[in-house]
């Protein structure tokens, strides 16, 4: 049996569609992340405390368990750092041009953060009736989705004030390799790779695949009882002698308003697209899969380092979670 096959990693889809109350433009994945976690922290502290790291409740909290996702007692990896991998990815709208448009947030939580659900959508709810971004555009929650991958279709699992109806999310389905293979990067890529942030003149597949099973190897040792088990140095030393076929990528900044720090910064990333040949790449095709939903890179968790994979190039280039 494949090591792969033995990995439980189950991933829930969630689209929060809201009727927003003003236009706005640009990326507000920081304006929308920063909303759910103040409302969120509203929803369950019961202490009122400054800081978590000083509360008795902090273990058992789901703010602190979502948002600052601190290192587990006992936990034999990245015991040099106090904060894991958060369970969640954030897709924000953009680019909302009118009052009373149908915007779509996505949610995608990891493993064991799907149990909190309730807790997300009733935080998101509270963050859109309160306002996101410097302008405090309302939005107004009027249903929940929920789909099983990325092509089927959305079932409707919510509206205010009924009941969740909320299915078992199961881990992805790992298809067949296609005939080509071509990566689309959909939103801003920061990685790091030999020490420094990678950008398009550095650009290579294995410091694109490296961050990916990385990340996906936390996620399912934090997050599942089923922690991937997998050669991490061969499949890394394959990655650095595997060929780019075409690669047009390029650096685009990004800047988004941090409200805590009262000042605008910057974020920008990777954009474009690369292809891959199909010979020799099976090692790596379950986790280049897999990452579409966990995104790779610094703040995933705002909705960046998002990819697609597709056997053609006419792959659309919105940051949005319809794609």
């Amino acid at each position: 049996m494949k090591s792969w096959e033995t990995v439980a990693f189950p991933i829930g889809r969630y689209r929060l569609r809201f009727v927003t109350m003003g236009g706005y433009r640009g990326y507000l994945g920081s304006a929308w992340r920063g909303a759910f976690g103040r409302a969120l922290k509203r929803a369950v502290c019961v202490t009122h405390l400054p800081s978590c790291a000083d509360c008795i409740l902090n273990r058992n909290c789901v703010y602190p368990y979502l948002f600052e996702s601190r290192l587990p007692p006992g936990a034999m990896k990245m015991r040099r750092y106090d904060t894991v991998p958060h369970p969640f990815v954030l897709a924000p709208p953009s680019n909302i041009q009118s009052d009373d448009e149908l915007v779509d947030v996505g949610m995608t939580l990891f493993g064991s953060a799907n149990q909190h659900l309730p807790y997300v959508i009733h935080a998101l709810r509270e963050a859109g009736d309160n306002g996101i971004g410097r302008r405090r555009v309302r939005n107004t929650l009027v249903a929940v989705e929920q789909t099983a991958s990325l092509d089927h279709e959305w079932q409707e699992i919510y509206r205010p004030d009924e009941s969740l109806r909320a299915v078992s999310p199961s881990a992805p389905t790992i298809p067949r390799l296609p005939l080509s293979i071509n990566v689309c990067l959909l939103s801003p890529l920061r990685v790091r790779h030999n020490g420094h942030l990678m950008g398009a003149e550095d650009f290579s597949f294995a410091g694109f695949f490296v961050n990916v099973l990385r990340r996906i190897s936390m996620l399912s040792y934090f997050y599942t009882e089923s922690p991937l088990h997998v050669d991490f140095k061969a499949l890394a030393a394959a990655a650095r002698v595997f060929p780019v076929r075409t690669s047009v990528v390029v650096w685009q900044d990004l800047t988004r308003y941090s409200t805590r720090q009262q000042t605008a910064m910057q974020m920008g990333g990777l954009l474009g697209r690369f292809e891959l040949p199909r010979d020799g790449i099976e090692p790596f095709w379950p986790y280049l899969w897999l990452g579409q939903w966990t995104h790779v890179g610094k703040f995933t968790s705002m909705g960046l380092g998002r990819y697609r994979l597709a056997e053609s190039a006419s792959l659309p280039d919105s940051t949005g979670i319809s794609a």
